[in-house]
């Protein structure tokens, strides 16, 4: 089976649900006009990931501006709860696209922010949603972390989604709690732009033998609103030049990495490759030495299959 997917580079209208909503609506339309059955966005970017913010906080104290900046934050992620939801579910079943989408979401039981990851099919509508389960550093403040429940794998019409957030991928356990459930796109949003990152896409690609679909945002410095600039008159102007690239089970680039500019990284994926490129490795199967090693993961879900 063949599958063609698509990587969207791209920024947000940073801070503004409401202008980054249409800008992903425009988006995945035109992209599904160059043929993409499954579109990628980058982490958080509905309402867009605050890199260099400190949001006043240092040990031991916080300040009120950084209070404010957080509610304004809050106030601009997004609830599974309302129209928000059937309103990206409404997107891909009319454009017929899968998505997988990073968002901040603000949970509604307990009022916390996770860095999430939604699974959006076009006939079933949300299939699950992945939440970090471990914020890098200073992410920390704003987003809370989840637990086993968000372990979620979907297996869809064009092949088995998983996937890690970020610096998750750097969590070995993390990446075999996806590899256990045979994951063949495994999916990958980040806000790291390093070549070490392109490396490590490389790596996991070869260690689960699955295509790894790395997607970045484009983001610099001058697109922040004004009111922000003041947060950040230390950091470069190139604040994230992107780096999204998609891996092939053997490790091979297949497209990108692309840096410097906004755009769509996009490849057909033949999933049998999958099944060819487990001859010499599996680290489910041949490779896995069960006699040696045992992993377990108490409460992580059962795959998620589309229904329709």
């Amino acid at each position: 089976m063949k599958v063609k997917v698509g990587l969207v580079q791209d920024s947000p209208v940073f801070f503004d649900k409401a202008k980054t909503f249409a800008k992903l609506e425009i988006l995945t339309k035109k992209y599904v006009q160059e043929g993409c059955e499954l579109l990628v966005f980058p982490e958080s970017f509905i309402p867009g990931y605050p890199r260099g913010f400190d949001f006043g906080a240092k040990v031991g104290s916080r300040t009120n501006e950084g209070r404010e900046l957080y509610a304004t934050y809050r106030d601009n992620s997004i609830s599974l709860e309302n129209e928000e939801l059937k309103r990206l579910e409404k997107l891909a079943r009319s454009q017929n696209v899968y998505l997988v989408i990073g968002v901040t979401e603000k949970k509604e039981d307990n009022g916390s922010l996770y860095c999430s990851m939604l699974y959006i099919s076009p006939t079933d509508g949300l299939l699950a949603v992945h939440r970090k389960i471990r914020p890098t550093g200073t992410e920390r403040i704003i987003w809370a972390e989840a637990g086993a429940e968000s372990m979620v794998c979907c297996d869809t019409k064009i092949g088995k989604l998983g996937g890690l957030i970020c610096w998750e991928n750097y969590m070995p356990l993390a990446r075999m709690a996806m590899y256990r459930k045979g994951v063949e796109l495994y999916i990958a949003p980040t806000a790291d732009s390093r070549e070490e990152w392109t490396a490590t896409m490389q790596h996991i690609a070869l260690e689960g033998r699955c295509f790894v679909l790395g997607c970045n945002q484009y983001y610099t410095k001058s697109m922040y609103p004004t009111a922000y600039l003041q947060m950040v008159t230390n950091e470069p102007e190139d604040l994230c030049p992107g780096g999204s690239v998609i891996v092939s089970p053997l490790g091979k680039i297949i497209a990108g990495p692309l840096f410097g500019e906004a755009g769509l990284v996009t490849a057909e994926l033949d999933l049998e490759e999958v099944s060819k490129s487990k001859l010499d490795f599996d680290v489910i199967g041949h490779y896995s030495r069960n006699d040696l090693f045992q992993y377990d993961l108490p409460k992580q879900p059962a795959m998620v299959k589309e229904k329709k």
